[in-house]
């Protein structure tokens, strides 16, 4: 198992890259499946997921169009749990099925927001797909119907996701060393 430092705090592999794109691959097939003929739109929500849906895209074999967007949630260095606005949806998404593609979902309450504010764009349907579910911390109802792998409440960097802006080019999953 190996270690990584990164800045004072320690992590070890929690995930590593090929378990990772055995689940990517899966919930792609799932999506080809209950999509086609759709022509889904994927709303990637930056930063986290950029890797996951890179990857997820990959192995996405219907026609389909992807989009970046960016939630305007914070004020200073700290999150107000609220979304202000959703940064950089240029497409029309009316009648639209559309997937947001998301690195983690842990309370859900960001994932609830930005459904709202999606719906009051007309889609035909709105879908979430995480690469991570902390089911023991989701604390509002959400269908998340696409989700690659359960973890539980650890502290994880890597594939994206990071620790103060640094981490996200590791290619396996790493959880916090409790010290």
């Amino acid at each position: 198992m190996s270690k990584v430092t990164i800045k004072d705090k320690t992590f070890r592999t929690f995930i590593p890259e090929a378990d990772i794109l055995e689940r990517v691959k899966a919930v792609a097939e799932q999506i080809n499946t209950d999509l086609a003929g759709k022509e889904p739109l994927f709303l990637a929500v930056l930063n986290g997921s950029f890797v996951f849906a890179a990857d997820l895209m990959r192995y996405i074999t219907i026609p389909s169009e992807i989009s970046f967007v960016k939630l305007a949630s914070y004020q200073g260095i700290a999150s107000t749990g609220v979304i202000k606005e959703v940064i950089g949806l240029n497409e029309d998404i009316t009648n639209r099925h559309v997937v947001i593609v998301e690195d983690i979902v842990d309370t859900g309450a960001t994932m609830r927001r930005m459904i709202e504010t999606l719906g009051t764009r007309g889609p035909a349907s709105i879908d979430i797909c995480t690469l991570l579910l902390k089911p023991g911390k989701l604390s509002v109802p959400l269908d998340i119907k696409y989700v690659a792998m359960e973890i539980p409440n650890d502290f994880i960097v890597g594939y994206g996701l990071d620790y103060e802006q640094q981490g996200r080019n590791l290619r396996d999953i790493y959880t916090l060393v409790e010290e």
